[in-house]
């Protein structure tokens, strides 16, 4: 069974601007805002101290039996305070927080409202019918830069503009704080006049509805236009943090909706919006500008000199979008996991970081292949940038912090693999090189920092997917993504693994060369090299291709020319051979 709350998600998410929200007193509940019935009996209570008498313990029953009728708002206020500045006044107290309360965060616009206003924001809700009278939710929509069409009356009923041109259509059927004619009693919340019923109508017959905080049992009128529209185009879910009671149960079989239990407002509403925006950093592209129209513009201004100015504001324009996407903590949290969500909320961050990574991919493997010395700087600083993420300074998961670094890692070999296609080993060797990446104790290059392990550790490579009996299995995953931002450069299946091959092996050798330096004896990671031979000549490896390359070019090898290992041919020679070596002895065990 799919969890409703992901149901609900992916609805709101596919369908924008299509649902509307129903809010009752329990969304404004955490703020400690009183309900106007809560009201109504505080000034009663106001009432009867004036009056020297004791109302409890039901000051409705005896303000009945002193007056001989039901309590009523506006009556109310009139015995107590007599100028609307004075009731004005009043009512403030109830519903906008002193300087006590907005220290303690009360009567301030909850997570709830929070959350409700960033949907508002994004296009994915545009109507809010509500029973409350307080302004927390306009307060919140405000903060997001929104200024909502509030509907309150009938006269605003008959002057607000149609729904479709408004970016959001409050509609606070109870009324407002600050107005004496809100709706509290029995008969008062009986009827509606007949422009809000209309609006109601159009509302419950167009939209799909959430329902949360709200009882459906004391509001008569409101619960009459539920039931009234015979229309179900769309889901409505009806969400509480209780069993519901049986008229409720037969209101939502009758609009044909779903339940869902929730453990309060807030969670619920925080909930949806992080599952809604997962789905839209998922699904939607991640630049205006589409991968093939970004690679178009790259070879255009690479053509032409007098583009050199524009090639570097749209490559670092395309950078800095980027490092700002990756460096939200919203999308990509390091902490605050819990243990049994650990792993779903890695695979979730990889298909993110990928997502997220591809324009800038596809433009720098272009800018690569067709670039030439004059550009080295350009794609150098791509690079660094990337590998250079926020630092955090709080407690963090290491496996989500090392992650960090994996779109980094995509640009390295997506970019790596177009050098070698280009035999542009000059630029291969400066990538590999001159970017600085910052660790708490020194600074390290890409040839040093990016072994595969310290980017994604080796029990957590294999939740990568279908890489679960892989041999290599970052690796693997590499050379499956990296297929399509390729395919334009390497058509042929033969080419492309022999380019990736080549890469990995090359940057693997460089990176032994400068593990022995320090360290005094070899190691590193395998790669898909390491266990598989060319399909094109299925007795010949990657290892023995470049072997028959150095016997036959000697120190006029390209990637000894480009600087790689010093120019110097005997060292290369001998990494190789101790390297090949320990490959032998590893992948034998």
């Amino acid at each position: 069974m799919i969890d409703p709350l992901i149901s609900l998600a992916f609805s709101i998410q596919s369908n924008k601007g299509v649902y509307a929200l129903l809010l009752g007193s329990g969304v404004s509940r955490s703020a400690q805002v009183p309900t106007g019935w809560e009201v109504v009996l505080d000034l009663i209570r106001k009432l009867a101290e004036i009056e020297n008498e004791d109302c409890e313990p039901d000051p409705a029953a005896w303000y009945k039996k002193n007056l001989g009728k039901d309590p009523d708002y506006s009556n109310l206020l009139g015995s107590i305070v007599k100028s609307p500045a004075e009731r004005n006044q009043l009512l403030r107290g109830y519903f906008e927080p002193s300087e006590e309360e907005r220290d303690e965060g009360l009567k301030l616009p909850t997570a709830a409202h929070k959350a409700i206003a960033k949907l508002v924001s994004r296009g994915y809700v545009r109507v809010i019918v509500t029973t409350n009278f307080d302004r927390l939710l306009e307060n919140a929509l405000k903060d997001e830069g929104i200024e909502p069409t509030v509907i309150s009356t009938s006269d605003a009923v008959k002057g607000a503009l149609p729904l479709v041109h408004t970016k959001c259509t409050l509609l606070k059927v109870n009324g407002d704080y600050l107005d004496t004619r809100i709706r509290n009693t029995h008969d008062e919340l009986a009827s509606y006049d007949e422009e809000t019923d209309r609006l109601l109508d159009q509302i419950f017959d167009e939209f799909g509805l959430i329902v949360c905080g709200w009882s459906g049992d004391w509001d008569k009128a409101l619960r009459a236009a539920m039931e009234r529209c015979k229309n179900h185009r769309f889901t409505i879910y009806w969400t509480d943090i209780r069993e519901l009671t049986d008229s409720v149960n037969d209101l939502i079989k009758l609009r044909r909706g779903e339940f869902i239990c929730i453990q309060n407002a807030d969670t619920f509403f925080g909930e949806m919006t992080d599952n809604i925006f997962a789905l839209e950093n998922y699904s939607a592209p991640r630049h205006p500008l589409s991968a093939p129209v970004l690679m178009a513009r790259v070879k255009k201004y690479l053509r032409d000199d007098r583009y050199d100015i524009r090639l570097h504001d749209l490559v670092n324009q395309e950078v800095e979008k980027l490092y700002n996407e990756l460096s939200e903590n919203e999308t990509f949290p390091v902490s605050g996991i819990p243990k049994d969500k650990l792993e779903d909320e890695f695979r979730r961050q990889v298909q993110l970081y990928e997502s997220f990574t591809e324009p800038a991919l596809s433009m720098m493997i272009t800018g690569c292949r067709w670039g030439d010395k004059s550009h080295e700087d350009l794609w150098v600083h791509c690079l660094e940038r990337i590998a250079n993420p926020p630092e955090v300074k709080h407690e963090h998961d290491h496996h989500l912090n090392n992650l960090r670094r994996y779109p980094a890692l995509l640009l390295l070999y997506g970019s790596g693999m177009s050098l070698i296609a280009a035999g542009n080993y000059e630029l291969f060797s400066a990538l590999l090189n001159k970017p600085r990446i910052r660790t708490t104790f020194r600074d390290e290059i890409p040839a040093t920092y990016f072994e595969t392990s310290n980017v994604i550790e080796e029990t957590f490579q294999k939740l990568l997917p279908n890489m679960k009996s892989q041999p290599t299995p970052l690796s693997n995953h590499l050379y499956e993504i990296l297929r399509d931002p390729l395919r334009d450069i390497l058509p042929q299946e033969t080419r492309y693994q022999e380019c990736f091959d080549r890469f990995e092996y090359l940057f693997t050798l460089v990176y032994v060369n400068l593990y022995k330096e320090k360290h005094g004896d070899i190691w590193a990671p395998e790669g898909c090299f390491s266990w598989r031979n060319l399909p094109r000549d299925p007795k010949r490896t990657i290892m023995k291709i470049i072997q028959l390359e150095i016997e036959q070019e000697d120190s006029a090898w390209p990637p000894l020319k480009a600087g790689l290992f010093g120019g110097d041919i005997d060292r290369f020679k001998k990494v190789k051979q101790e390297y090949d070596n320990f490959l032998g002895r590893v992948t034998s065990v």
